[in-house]
């Protein structure tokens, strides 16, 4: 046994880094990708929770809705909810022109370069409490979070193989959780001295590091590409806006796959709206209520990071990606259990904490890892239709079925999320059964 291997986690992690380079850029894109949304996420869930309308919707809004014999603030996660569904459905096929229409080293910079643009928007509007402020910025970091992330992961299945995606994710998503880390550290540090625009700004830095690693990353996919006698990504993909869906409409892998995400969408969407429904009765303050927030990331992500570094790499090197896929459905239908029967709100923060560091450190990297086994349609349209569209339709739909179960209380509420994982583990056999279907190695 060497003295790396005889060091634990770390010492393995600095190994890897110092013979992959393109692990370290990959290791340093995730990191400063994650710590620049994470410094933004604390700011959306207290402006989901904010009981202050006029910050978080236009007043001609909620005078129509007042109009109507509908509160607005009795519906509001429904609401955005809803809206960002529309949203997705509108940016799919805009995306997925972009990828069949440009080249990788196009497409890729354009994404980032968007996101960063926005960010200096939203400064300006933070600045000068512009109302509505709160719902725009709530649909902008969800539509961020989604397809910033969705394209990381689809550029990582083309610089690294099968058989390093295994050893790597891990250690990857160990980098991102890093980031995750300082995100709300910085939040948390910050947002009472310096004010919630300001946080704009550091996003974009990070943002701007995210593009530098992009430049660096490509030869090494370029390589991959020419070594595997792969599709060459420095080349439009052509085809259809609408490929994506299609794909998932036609292939059964992809299918799994789509189920899979929505049943654990609701599993987390539940979750996250028993959560905002606690923090509105209980915190006011937006800047408290942010604080709060990012305690509780700060919790999931210490979790994730111990199970990235000391078990991810390990499960997936050695026994493939069915029990990454396995354990946070059980996980979850065991966490729901309990909390039915005793429905204390510290419970629903343990088991946000269970439920995303399980996706995070286990769900997310195992189907990741799937993708570099097929070709860039499935990765840059179907995979991400299925983070998109998919998923926030999980969010529409689960936000819906919850005001319904709360109308019963708590009780309902984590029998109805205890079932729901259950369908998600169901699926992720179905995910497996087709996997073994495909190449071993791309």
């Amino acid at each position: 046994m060497t003295a790396a291997n005889s060091s634990g986690p770390l010492s393995r992690l600095l190994q890897a880094l110092r013979g992959s380079p393109p692990l370290w850029w990959s290791f340093l894109y995730f990191f400063c990708l994650l710590s620049g949304y994470y410094v933004l996420r604390p700011v959306r869930e207290a402006m989901a929770a904010s009981a202050d309308m006029e910050a978080l919707f236009p007043p001609a809004l909620i005078a129509w809705f007042a109009g109507h014999g509908m509160p607005l603030k009795d519906f509001t996660l429904q609401f955005l909810f809803s809206c960002v569904f529309v949203i997705m459905l509108v940016l799919q096929p805009l995306y997925g022109w972009l990828v069949s229409r440009y080249p990788r080293r196009v497409f890729l910079p354009l994404v980032y370069g968007f996101f960063i643009v926005t960010l200096f928007v939203f400064y300006g509007m933070f600045n000068a409490g512009v109302p509505g402020r709160g719902a725009a910025f709530f649909f902008w970091t969800t539509v961020f979070n989604l397809f910033a992330v969705a394209v990381f992961w689809s550029f990582m299945a083309d610089v690294f193989s099968n058989v390093q995606a295994r050893a790597f994710y891990g250690y990857i998503g160990a980098a991102g959780t890093v980031g995750a880390f300082l995100g709300p550290i910085i939040t948390s540090s910050l947002v009472q001295r310096v004010g919630i625009a300001n946080l704009m700004l550091v996003s974009a830095g990070f943002l701007s590091i995210c593009l530098f690693c992009i430049w660096r990353l490509r030869p090494w996919a370029v390589q991959r590409e020419r070594e595997q006698q792969l599709a060459d990504g420095e080349q439009p993909m052509g085809g259809s806006v609408f490929d994506g869906l299609k794909l998932i409409a036609r292939e059964p892998l992809l299918r799994w796959l789509a189920l899979m995400v929505l049943f654990g969408v609701g599993v987390g969407t539940m979750l996250y709206n028993e959560q905002a429904a606690i923090v509105r009765r209980l915190i006011t303050d937006p800047a408290a209520s942010t604080a709060f927030y990012s305690r509780i990331d700060l919790a999931v992500n210490a979790l994730t990071l111990i199970i990235q570094l000391g078990l991810t790499r390990w499960l997936l090197s050695r026994y493939g990606v069915a029990p990454a896929l396995l354990i946070p459905g059980i996980a979850i239908i065991i966490g729901f259990s309990i909390a039915a029967a005793s429905p204390l709100p510290v419970m629903v923060a343990v088991i946000q904490v269970l439920t995303r560091a399980s996706e995070f450190s286990l769900g997310k990297p195992a189907r990741e890892t799937i993708y570099t086994r097929v070709d860039r349609q499935w990765r840059y349209k179907a995979g991400a239709a299925i983070d998109t569209v998919v998923y926030r339709g999980g969010d529409l739909t689960f936000a819906w079925v919850h005001k319904g179960l709360s109308l019963l209380g708590s009780q309902a509420v984590f029998v109805g999320g205890a079932a729901v994982a259950v369908l998600m583990t169901l699926s992720a056999l179905g995910v497996l059964r087709e996997e073994k279907k495909l190449p071993q190695d791309r």
